[in-house]
Formats: structure tokens, sequence, C-alpha cells
């Protein structure tokens, strides 16, 4: 496990194309990406929760447009991919094998899906937010095992101070339970989005697995190609529980109810869906830039965002419980964020003892 030691920016193999980078272009990089999560990832929240408020009902809906608009990936896949050489056409794995791997996370994320949609219906757009920052303690001990990410202090404190952040909320009595949910409904909003949590942070960390030892040609149009075909299995599956659930029937009477007007519900649930593909871009493209486990982190800095949002935009209560839980989140991310800067300062000074390094990824 000596890779086990590496900073983030000198985590690749001498074929990646990452290490022809230099270190601006590299983190513009990260930034784009950064950018694309934060957005749409704040943004598809808060629509989320309007369409339950306003009347929305329909679970399998809310879990269909998180995946739907993938079809709009292909655009920049056009732009983006190159044409295959020899050498990455013997390199590639099998279709099958391909399809066996898209297949089996795409399945995946629409459970996932479908678990944060239960969770978003029980729950303030805030309070889910704030749950959802356990993320990183999933992702931190999957990383470590399956991806052989470093686990230090520092990891170790965000850990700690998230998993402390959501037991706040856990047994937080003056919640603000949306209008009709009981408390017993709030429960299980908690524990369906902890378990997503949980479900997500096994996702990242099975696609970086899957960019390490299956597909092996490291370049982005593997991150789009990953990121539609697994889409495509997500949303097929979401719309078969759609329509297997009977819940297809009740979307014409749930847009002639919705409060805000039948053109609102259509737009709602277009933004929602593609809001949410700019948010997967930008985590599948992190987990391919740097890490499963420093795409999670990113994810949990939208409690600086979502939280705030929610109370302009949704009025959402911000008691003094919840405002202490988002400080201890903002905290946990903020250690892991300098154990990257400290990784990195170490790389810049001392490259030559990094590229010694003996790379041992491949003996997982």
């Amino acid at each position: 496990m000596a890779d086990n030691q590496q900073p983030i920016l000198q985590k690749h193999n001498a074929q990646h194309p990452l290490v022809k980078m230099n270190r601006l272009h590299f983190w513009l990089l990260v930034a784009l990406n950064i950018i694309f999560l934060l957005v749409g990832q704040a943004a598809a929240v808060i629509l989320g929760r309007f369409y339950y408020e306003k009347g929305g009902n329909s679970k399998w809906m809310a879990t269909v447009v998180q995946t739907a608009a993938f079809p709009l990936l292909f655009i920049p896949y056009l732009f983006i991919s190159s044409p295959q050489t020899h050498s990455e056409g013997s390199n590639r794995p099998s279709i099958t094998t391909v399809s066996v791997v898209y297949f089996v996370i795409g399945v995946l994320v629409a459970g996932d899906n479908m678990l944060y949609s239960t969770g978003l219906l029980y729950l303030s757009a805030s309070t889910y937010s704030l749950i959802c920052a356990t993320q990183l303690v999933f992702s931190a001990v999957l990383s470590y095992f399956l991806n052989h990410q470093k686990f230090t202090a520092l990891i170790m404190n965000s850990v700690v101070v998230l998993s402390l952040s959501a037991s706040l909320l856990a047994v937080n009595e003056d919640s603000d339970r949306p209008s009709g949910v009981t408390k017993s409904k709030y429960v299980i909003g908690f524990l369906v989005t902890l378990a997503a949590s949980a479900m997500y942070a096994l996702l990242l960390s099975l696609m970086q697995l899957s960019f390490q030892k299956v597909l092996k040609k490291e370049t982005f149009s593997v991150v789009l190609e990953m990121q539609i075909y697994t889409a495509l299995v997500a949303t097929a599956v979401s719309t078969a529980g759609l329509f297997a659930s009977g819940e297809w029937k009740t979307l014409r009477g749930e847009m002639g109810s919705f409060t805000a007007g039948e053109l609102a519900y259509v737009m709602t649930l277009v933004w929602t869906a593609i809001a949410w593909q700019i948010c997967s871009v930008g985590v599948v493209g992190l987990v391919f830039v740097v890490s499963s486990l420093f795409s999670n982190v990113i994810s949990t800095l939208s409690l600086a965002i979502t939280p705030i949002a929610s109370v302009m935009i949704l009025h959402d209560k911000m008691n003094g419980v919840k405002i202490i839980a988002m400080l201890m989140a903002v905290w946990g991310f903020s250690t892991y964020i300098y154990q990257n800067y400290v990784d990195d300062l170490k790389a810049s000074k001392a490259p030559s003892a990094v590229d010694d390094t003996p790379n041992e990824s491949t003996s997982c």
C-alpha cells in the first residue's frame, strides 16, 4: 500500500494524460468540475423540494428526473471524444465486461436515487443536505479499502466531526419537518437519506475502481461514457418503477393540481433533470481527475450553499442545532481540504521522491 501515501496530484501513472498538465491547468480543470458539482447539486435539491412543496407526490418521477437528461451529455462527448488508436483498442476490455459494469452501476444509481427522493420527500432541503454530508464518512472508509486512499489524522477528524454533525440532526427535537410529515416519517426520511449517502459513497469508489481496473483508458471521454450509459440504465430502471408502481396514472392529475401552475410543473421537472446532469458531470469528473473521496468531500461543500439557499428560497427554518451542525460539517470539510493542500505542497517540493515511488495501485 505504498501508493496510499501519494498526494492527489501524483496519484496517476506516467501514461495518464493529466500528468502532462501543468499545475494551473490541472487546478482549472478541478475548479470547473467543482463548479458543476456545487451549482448542479444545490439547484437540483432546491427544485426537488419545490416539486414536493407545490403538490408533487411521485417519488418515482422525482427519481426518473435525476438521470433522464443524460442525452445532453452527447453534446460534449462528440467534441471531446478522440479517434481510438490501435493500442487503445487492444487494451480495452470486452463489450460484455463493460456492459456488465455499466449495468450494475446503473442499477445501483437508480436505487440510490430512489432513496434520495424518499428522503427529500420527508425532510426539508437544509436538513436533507446536512445529512448528506455523512457521505464523506462512508467514502473515507470505502476509499481506504477499495481505492487505497490515504487515511490521515486530518481525514479522521473530518469523519468524526461529520458523524457528530449528523448525530445532532438525528436527536434534534425542534426539527423543521415539512407540512404533513409526521415524526415517524421524519425518522424514515433521516434513515433512508443516511442509507443513500452510504450507497453514494460506494458508487464513487466503484466508479474509481472501474476506471483503474476495468476501463483502463483514462480519458475524459471515458468519464462521459460512464455517465451516459449508467444514466441510461438508471433511467430505464426508474421508468419501469414508475409504471410498475402505478404512479404514472396520477401524473396528469398531479400536474393539474400543482399550485404553481402546469407550466411551472413541467419546467421544474425539466430543470431538475438538467441540474442533476450538470452535478453528475462534476462528480464523475472529480473521480477521474482526483479521487472518489475528493469528489465526495466537494459534495459536502454544498452545505454552505444549499441550506442557506433553502432558507432564502423555500423559507426553511435555521435553528441553533442546524447552525451548529452546519458549522461542524464545514469544519470537517475544511480539515480534509487542508490535508490535500499539505499533500500538494509536499509533492511540489519533492517531485522526484514521489516519482520514484513504486506504483502498487494494481496490487489491491
